[in-house]
């Protein structure tokens, strides 16, 4: 293939591809900006030809981020590859993975900068998505029994733990809620639940679901007794009524709570297992005190 074949081939290869490929000089104003870069900013050609790209695509808290990058590349150091994020012509926020080349005269010297784009903001939406989804119950949105063992074991870690209180929680008459009003008001219970859980969380607290009616509370520091008035706290707001039987038929359920705490060393599943038995004998009384022999 002859040289013009070639040249003409690479012109229509940059044309075509769905990559944003863009080109600078030493100064930033761009040089050349292929079909899908200007579809990317909504801007012809002739409107990208000669401005900065950073006034073009950088999002503003790192222009001095990207002169910088464009004068450390022409220094002759090489170029990292890496992601940034590059505003669309509508400003919206995009994920690009880039790769960036020098462009040199016949005697070395450099004169201008490629960048070749891949937008890769569906594909690490997704990722998130997938990560979130490891670690949060399907539900309630809240951490998951996984989620809530790695939490135990970062804070009862013997050298860089610093112990942490935990809150066993069991709904009282959830069973009664689901014979009678269907699986679909349970959920809907659950995930009411869920946000007053949430509404008595301090920030450093994490609310997880362990499993069916059982949610556990995981708060920083291994005070008892504010861990004591945390757990009475929380009866006093899952007393209240609940409206998710529809028609205003409001129901009401109660919780069985259990603490325990845990110091730096301490294994998570002995901790939990604590917990597990001080709610277990709350719900015993509770039903003894109700005439209600307790399963065995």
């Amino acid at each position: 293939m002859t040289a013009p074949a070639l040249d003409a081939l690479s012109r229509a290869t940059v044309e075509a591809t769905a990559a944003l490929v863009l080109v600078c000089d030493g100064g930033g104003r761009v040089l050349l900006a292929n079909p899908a870069l200007q579809r990317f900013t909504g801007r012809t050609r002739e409107e990208l030809v000669g401005a900065s790209f950073w006034e073009i695509v950088t999002i503003p808290e790192e222009v001095e981020l990207a002169r910088a990058a464009v004068a450390m590349v022409l220094s002759g150091r090489p170029a990292i590859p890496g992601e940034v994020d590059w505003l669309t012509g509508d400003g919206d926020r995009r994920r690009i993975e880039l790769q960036t080349s020098v462009l040199t005269h016949d005697d070395g010297r450099p004169y201008a900068v490629a960048f070749i784009g891949i937008d890769v903001t569906a594909h690490r939406e997704r990722e998130a998505r997938v990560r979130r989804q490891a670690v949060t119950d399907p539900l309630t949105g809240l951490a998951n029994r996984s989620a809530l063992f790695a939490v135990l074991a970062a804070r009862l870690h013997v050298e860089t733990g610093d112990g942490c209180g935990l809150l066993f929680c069991d709904l009282d008459g959830f069973k009664e809620v689901n014979d009678r009003y269907g699986h679909a008001a349970g959920d809907r219970l659950l995930v009411a639940v869920a946000g007053r859980l949430r509404e008595i969380a301090a920030p450093d607290d994490v609310v997880a679901r362990l499993g069916g009616d059982e949610f556990v509370l995981v708060a920083r520091g291994t005070d008892h007794d504010a861990l004591v008035a945390r757990a009475r706290r929380l009866e006093a707001v899952m007393a209240a009524p609940f409206d998710v039987a529809g028609a205003g038929d409001e129901v009401r359920i109660g919780a069985s709570t259990g603490t325990a705490t845990g110091g730096p060393g301490e294994d998570p599943d002995t901790v939990m297992t604590r917990a597990d038995m001080a709610m277990y004998g709350v719900k015993s009384l509770r039903r003894v005190s109700r005439g209600v022999t307790p399963p065995s």
